[in-house]
């Protein structure tokens, strides 16, 4: 969530910063529900200053002038209801504005460009080269189907389109990627580890910047109330809500294993086959909690963090930084990493590493305090994928297919997965 302060009291360079993601609907409004609040402040202020002023001359006129003290109670009896009557009128619009607010997004970072969708995305870098193979690839689906390891059609008969049973080999090779990356990130690249629930709170959800704005995109239950998580940054930015860190021990950084649950309502047609957009996938999540003067310093190294994946898997990729268009909602600045798949030949996002300065903490009251005794700041919070597994399974599948329809596995994942190669049975 944007300060309030800084939307109402700098409306232009809001505006301006917004631009760069294109329109904005409600920002208007916002501004005007923001000098509607000043203005009630302001009247709500010169009304106490008046009572108050009355409220001493009121002993003296009694003594001196009983007809003068009855019409100034008189006059403090009116100006107090037209008190109780400004009091209610901006609690309104603090409710209308807080209401508002939620559904702006965050400001982009300076280095973001103006751009309407992926096609405005700049490429950052490229690293690797995509395989040279003799023989023309196949995609995932047609690989992981005649090697029996994925099974499209029994996901549908239990759960509808958008859904996969893993087979032997396939299942293990999810859980070798799992179990690979979490080592990775926590022996390498200093992450603790956690393992949260998968159900979470609407004040979770809202916390993060998931809801109110993208809550057709939720699985949820009725009653009680629990969504279901899109991902682990979720219930991991929430381990910190309504805290106070302390500023010696930033940055803070997690990683975790979840499912993660998405309704892909926006999405109605769009990357039906495969693996690449299901209604439930497995993910590695990496967290971090940093000094505003650092954040971005952060991000630098949880991308980097994620590409570490990619390289030890061999596989070929760029990153690219999103546009305004193409920003998530909650984020300031994105580096998307898309890994090469020579079945299908184009890109696909595998990681997404965003830097959302102070926006989910204002969101969720996550704080931290330089020095004892000094008034506590805002973190700032970052996160990425590290890897989306289903997707980082389907990208081996495609680079290390074999003309004989086998696979070999790469070698850093044999140790988890005990077997160097997926042959047909």
């Amino acid at each position: 969530m944007l300060d309030r302060k800084l939307v109402t009291d700098n409306p232009e360079q809001v505006r301006d910063r917004l631009s760069v993601r294109g329109e904005i609907s409600g920002l208007q409004r916002l501004v005007e529900l923001g000098r509607l609040r000043r203005k009630l402040i302001r009247e709500v202020e010169d009304l106490r200053h008046e009572q108050k002023t009355a409220g001493s001359r009121m002993q003296d006129l009694m003594k001196s002038d009983p007809d003068a003290a009855l019409k100034l109670r008189t006059q403090l009896k009116e100006s107090s209801a037209r008190q109780k009557e400004l009091d209610a009128e901006l609690e309104n619009a603090e409710d209308r504005l807080q209401g508002l607010l939620l559904e702006i997004p965050n400001l982009p970072h300076e280095s973001v460009v103006p751009g309407e969708d992926e096609a405005d995305n700049p490429v950052i870098r490229w690293v690797g080269e995509p395989p040279a193979l003799s023989f023309a690839p196949k995609p995932h689906w047609e690989i992981g189907a005649a090697l029996k390891i994925l099974d499209f059609p029994r996901g549908a008969k239990l759960s509808g389109s958008r859904f996969t049973v893993m087979l032997d080999q396939g299942a293990r090779l999810e859980r070798a990627l799992i179990n690979f990356m979490l080592d990775l990130h926590t022996q390498q690249h200093d992450y603790t580890e956690v393992l949260t629930p998968f159900l979470v709170l609407r004040q979770s959800m809202e916390g993060t910047g998931q809801l109110p704005k993208f809550e057709e995109d939720a699985f949820k239950t009725a009653d009680p109330e629990y969504f279901l998580i899109p991902t682990a940054e979720v219930p991991v930015t929430n381990l910190h809500r309504d805290e106070i860190l302390e500023g010696e021990r930033l940055p803070i950084n997690y990683v975790a294993y979840s499912p993660c649950f998405r309704r892909e309502a926006g999405a109605h047609g769009k990357d039906t086959r495969g693996l690449t957009r299901q209604h439930q996938f497995n993910k590695v999540e990496m967290v971090k909690f940093a000094r505003p003067e650092d954040s971005y310093d952060e991000l630098e190294k949880l991308t980097s963090h994620a590409e570490e994946v990619l390289k030890r898997l061999g596989l070929h990729y760029r990153v690219v930084s999103l546009c305004g268009g193409d920003l998530g909602f909650s984020a300031a600045k994105t580096y998307d990493l898309e890994v090469w798949m020579p079945g299908q030949e184009c890109f696909r996002e595998i990681s997404s590493c965003s830097n959302f300065t102070d926006f989910q903490a204002r969101r969720a009251k996550i704080r931290f305090r330089r020095k004892k005794g000094e008034k506590p700041e805002l973190v700032h919070t970052i996160n990425g994928s590290g890897l989306a597994i289903g997707r980082t399974l389907a990208a081996i599948l495609e680079t290390c297919q074999q003309e004989d329809g086998s696979v070999k596995i790469p070698a850093p994942l044999i140790p988890y997965t005990g077997f160097a190669q997926i042959t047909r049975t």
